[in-house]
Order: C-alpha cells, then sequence, then structure tokens
C-alpha cells in the first residue's frame, strides 16, 4: 500500500495520498474506516427492520464469519440491544440461546496467546459447525464469512426472517428465489456491505481537502449514505413488487442511465 502511494507521488512529482485507501490515519487514512463495514451492515439491519415495523431490542442474531466484517456487525448489532445467538470462525461455531459476550469473544480473539486468533477454546457457548450455525433458530442471519454458503441444499432449513449479506455473494441465485418464495427478507451484498467502500470514498475525499473528519463524523456520513440509498431500494423494491437485491440493481442501473442521458452524446 505504502510503496503504491509513494510510487504514484514520485511520477506526478506531488503528494498523492487518494490513489490509496484504507490507510493507516498518520499517513491520511479516515477515521471509522476499520468498522466501517461491519457498522454498514447494522445500519442496514436497523433500516429494514423500521420498514417492518420492528426493533433490533431482542432480535436474536446469527452472524457466521468473525473477521473484521463479521465480528464488528455482532458488536455493533448488540449494542443495540440485539442479542447475539451464533457466531463462527473458519474453525468453529458457537451457539447460547441466552446470548454471547461478543467482546470477550474479540478480545479472546485478539489475545497474544491465541495464536490461531480462533474462537477454538472460547467458553460459554456450544459449538456447532459452520453448517449448522447457518440453521440455528434466529430472527436475523448476517453471512458474513465466505460466498456459495445459502444453496438450494439449505434454504429449507435457514429459520432467520431476515438475512444481511456481510460477505460478497453468500446466496446463490437458487437460494435467493427460495428465500422470496419463503418470505425471507434478504438485503444484497451490494447494499449491506458497502459500508467499506463508502468510507473509502470518505478517504480519498478527506485526502483531496486535505481536511480529516472526526470519527463521529464519518460515522453520520455513512449512515446518511446509507439510509438514503436503502430507502431507494426498499422503495423500488415496493412499487415494482421485486426483491431488494433486483430493486438494488434497478436503481444502480437507473443511476448510470441518467447520469449518461444528462451529460449527453459525448458521455
Amino acid at each position: 500500500m505504502g510503496w503504491m502511494m509513494d510510487t504514484v507521488s514520485m511520477h506526478n512529482r506531488a503528494h498523492t495520498p487518494g490513489v490509496v485507501t484504507g490507510k493507516p490515519l498518520v499517513v491520511g487514512g479516515s477515521r471509522g474506516r476499520v468498522e466501517a463495514t461491519g457498522r454498514g451492515v447494522m445500519i442496514c439491519i436497523r433500516a429494514a427492520l423500521e420498514k417492518m415495523g420492528k426493533s433490533l431490542e431482542g432480535q436474536r442474531v446469527v452472524v457466521q464469519g468473525f473477521g473484521n466484517v463479521g465480528s464488528i456487525s455482532a458488536k455493533l448489532l448488540r449494542e443495540h440491544g440485539a442479542v447475539i445467538v451464533g457466531i463462527s470462525d473458519q474453525f468453529v461455531g458457537l451457539h447460547n440461546e441466552q446470548g454471547i459476550d461478543v467482546e470477550a469473544a474479540i478480545a479472546y480473539v485478539n489475545s497474544p496467546q491465541n495464536a490461531k486468533h480462533s474462537l477454538q477454546g472460547f467458553t460459554g457457548s456450544r459449538t456447532v459447525s459452520n453448517a449448522e450455525l447457518l440453521e440455528l433458530p434466529c430472527d436475523i442471519l448476517v453471512p458474513a464469512a465466505i460466498e456459495n454458503q445459502l444453496t438450494e441444499e439449505n434454504a429449507s432449513r435457514i429459520k432467520a426472517h431476515l438475512i444481511a449479506e456481510g460477505a460478497n455473494g453468500p446466496t446463490t441465485p437458487t437460494a435467493d428465489g427460495l428465500f422470496s418464495q419463503a418470505g425471507i427478507t434478504v438485503i444484497p451484498d451490494i447494499l449491506a456491505n458497502a459500508g467499506g467502500v463508502t468510507v473509502s470514498y470518505f478517504e480519498w475525499a478527506q485526502d483531496r481537502m486535505g481536511y480529516y473528519w472526526r470519527e463521529s463524523e464519518v460515522n453520520q456520513r455513512l449512515e446518511e449514505v446509507l439510509r438514503e440509498n436503502f430507502d431507494a431500494v426498499w422503495n423500488t423494491a415496493q412499487s415494482h413488487k421485486v426483491t431488494l437485491r433486483t430493486a438494488a440493481y434497478m436503481v444502480a442501473i437507473r443511476r448510470v442511465v441518467d447520469s449518461l442521458m444528462t451529460r449527453g452524446i459525448y458521455a
């Protein structure tokens, strides 16, 4: 990362920190970037629940994946009143109906004594496989690990009423159709996990200005952007009677078309 920024700066004969995002603060990074993707997942879940006339308070949540996105999603959802009943990493899944202390789990994973930085050995919950984790009784499921986790084979056993795709492509097209038929709402990846790329844009904008925002300001701007986009997608889905995924594509394509038409024939 650093060498790329330095190389471009050298060739341009000017400091150009905006060519790379996700940087440390000391070289022009943005506050709030580390938590941005997980925060975006939380924001989209809260927005969806509000549209359904529900609150996050007391909602039982299962999160697959305990990397940056999964662990922060779980932490922030818990802070806003959800009960995290299941978490997992590549080695093990954990289930506790009464709720898992996510902050303690994060501290355990990041402990210097934890050589593999794994949830293995974290006490207070029963162990399950990643496959079993997805099928646990819950209200909200956050697949935040790898692609193709929700498939035709396990779709009928998913018990959540809301799925928020923290990972890229965790749901196969066939499973997506089955969820729609079953009345399960899926917040698609291009909306649910857009927090990270949004704050990367914020970082680029701050680098261009040479002026850096407070973390609270970054978080506020992120919520405003995601809420606006969520509303546009939700309203499109309702008016055209399509899924949120189809609506997200419709909104995105319409914005590109409108931009091209406005710019004219040479765009």
